[in-house]
């Protein structure tokens, strides 16, 4: 009898030093400043984990058929605004839209684009940077008057910043892409909004450190997380393989301390990129990594090693939205140091997907 009171209350007392030991941080729900939802099937699975995640999302153009017009991109938000209210209708989730730059696209097109409400901006890859890039632009010079046009309607350029010509070093492209290409377009449109996304060299942090304030960079969980190493070392893996593609340590070391710097123009955007497994695990993989499960308890590991944890709020609920010169979100999260096992694959319509971090434990669990 006096065993049976005495392991309860044992359990009871141990559970409680535990839960007294945890650790938790609660801050401003986070935005995903550049994201790929796909399309299809795929679409439920995407949206949402990033309904579960994030607060806002930045929403690329890059379907298989691109988004090159207006009405293409108010209907895929139809979509995903459809799949948000299945999955959580009291949920205050916001898609912002961006469109897709061709060597055709008119001036006309940003104002029709401004006029929508929801479209934040427009979205630079150059012809076969990346997955369906193939549509992208050639010759940037012809697209000047729709910069023009940007600077008049406050819209924002985004920009996936690598050359692409087959001469130039692809650990070189987004070094390059800077010198050629994007500091010209800061001399000639100096009031234009511009991101120049998942920044993956040293270089590019400290351009972005030396550039106006009209020039902003986003940075991925993978780039902090990892670097050519874990790509390449003792064998390919085909789930880190992303473009950019990651680069030496020390690139990976500067990313770090941007993001953990306070710097009020390095944000968070995860280019969370899913692929079927048999696209990645192939003789010609998929470039991208899905990483929106894992985004932001991925981050509080790296500010947490960084002793910057009182950054983490800035670099993924605050930065990014004053950046916009939108109201910061009213919901706040809650993550606690805990052990999170990533799952090993999750669905992605009727195929599956290998997350970041897939059978590792990650010590920060954010509460859904």
């Amino acid at each position: 009898m006096q065993a049976f009171f005495v392991v309860p209350f044992f359990n009871f007392y141990f559970l409680l030093l535990l839960l007294l030991s945890m650790k938790s941080i609660t801050f401003i729900q986070p935005d995903d400043w550049h994201i790929h939802l796909r399309e299809e099937a795929a679409l439920s699975n995407t949206v949402e984990t990033a309904v579960q995640h994030f607060g806002r999302i930045l929403v690329m153009p890059n379907l298989k058929k691109p988004l090159t017009q207006v009405s293409d991109i108010m209907n895929y938000r139809k979509d995903i605004l459809s799949i948000v209210e299945k999955c959580n209708p009291a949920h205050h989730f916001t898609p912002w839209m961006t469109l897709y730059l061709t060597d055709k696209t008119q001036p006309e097109t940003m104002i029709e684009a401004k006029k929508t409400g929801c479209i934040l901006g427009a979205k630079l890859y150059p012809a076969g940077a990346t997955t369906h890039s193939q549509s992208g632009v050639n010759f940037i010079q012809t697209l000047y008057p729709v910069f023009e046009a940007m600077q008049q309607q406050e819209l924002v350029l985004h920009i996936h910043g690598e050359v692409t010509r087959s001469s130039c070093d692809i650990f070189l492209r987004e070094k390059y892409f800077i010198l050629e290409i994007l500091a010209p377009l800061i001399r000639n449109f100096p009031k234009l909004k511009i991101t120049l996304e998942h920044i993956s060299t040293k270089f590019a942090v400290e351009f972005i450190t030396q550039a106006p304030d009209t020039i902003a960079a986003t940075i991925t969980p993978h780039h902090l997380w990892l670097n050519r190493n874990d790509l390449l070392a003792g064998g390919i893996k085909p789930h880190y393989y992303c473009l950019p593609i990651l680069k030496k340590r020390s690139d990976q070391t500067a990313l770090i301390k941007a993001a953990v710097s306070g710097h009020p123009r390095f944000f968070m955007g995860t280019d969370s990129a899913p692929h079927a497994i048999h696209q990645k695990e192939s003789a010609c993989g998929c470039a991208g990594v899905y990483n929106a499960p894992v985004a932001v308890p991925l981050c509080a590991m790296i500010f947490e090693k960084a002793n910057a944890l009182d950054k983490l709020e800035n670099f993924t609920s605050r930065f990014g939205a004053e950046f916009y010169d939108l109201p910061i979100n009213k919901k706040w999260i809650t993550l606690t140091q805990q052990p999170f096992s990533v799952p090993e694959r999750l669905p992605l319509g009727e195929q599956w997907v290998i997350p970041l971090g897939a059978g590792k434990t990650l010590s920060w669990k954010m509460e859904i």
